[in-house]
């Protein structure tokens, strides 16, 4: 465990999602990763406009219960259905090959997930392929710690990191408590 960082790049596709559909941890007796002014803010700046949202390593499904299900159509995507906070459609799915059409939703969020993957550019290019208006990405503002137990393999320091990453031209970052929170609007 304690050399995961450099040993998942060794890992094969079936060896990185095996990770993490068996992975036993405390985390996942949590509520949320999120704190609630992030909850706020984004809920606040969901495009009005929009009809339909994607959550991408959706979890529990926390996040999508807090969304109004009288103005969004909602649905969860994850490597691993546990969803208990809402009920919705779940599509089992890769974040860095999505099982979605082009522009299949209106808003695509992920939060706390772009941490964890090998390939944090095809995996926002995948979020990117699959929103139409809106992504709203949630990463948290975290150095790089080598001997860490959280599994993150990617870290977003500064919020330049993550802007440049993501390379939308209309877009807000904010420092949230410990979180960047990104929202980007396709034009």
């Amino acid at each position: 465990a304690m050399d995961f960082k450099s040993e998942i790049y060794d890992y094969s596709e079936e060896d990185y999602i095996k990770l993490y559909k068996e992975q036993v941890s405390m985390a996942r007796d949590r509520v949320t990763d999120l704190s609630e002014p992030s909850i706020k803010f984004m809920l606040k700046n969901l495009d009005p406009e929009a009809k339909t949202v994607l959550d991408i390593g959706c979890g529990n499904g926390y996040w999508l219960s807090r969304i109004d299900k009288n103005k969004y159509d909602v649905a969860g995507c994850d490597l691993k259905n546990n969803l208990r906070y809402v009920d919705c459609p779940f599509h089992e799915g890769h974040l860095e090959h999505l099982p979605f059409e082009d522009n299949a939703f209106d808003i695509v969020t992920c939060h706390h997930t772009i941490e964890h993957v090998i390939d944090p550019r095809k995996a926002i290019d995948e979020i990117k392929r699959v929103a139409k208006k809106q992504v709203i990405i949630v990463v948290p503002k975290q150095r790089y710690f080598y001997y860490t137990l959280d599994q993150h393999i990617n870290f977003f320091e500064l919020k330049e990191q993550l802007t440049h990453l993501i390379g939308m031209d209309n877009y807000t970052c904010d420092k949230i408590w410990g979180d960047w929170v990104y929202i980007g609007k396709n034009v």
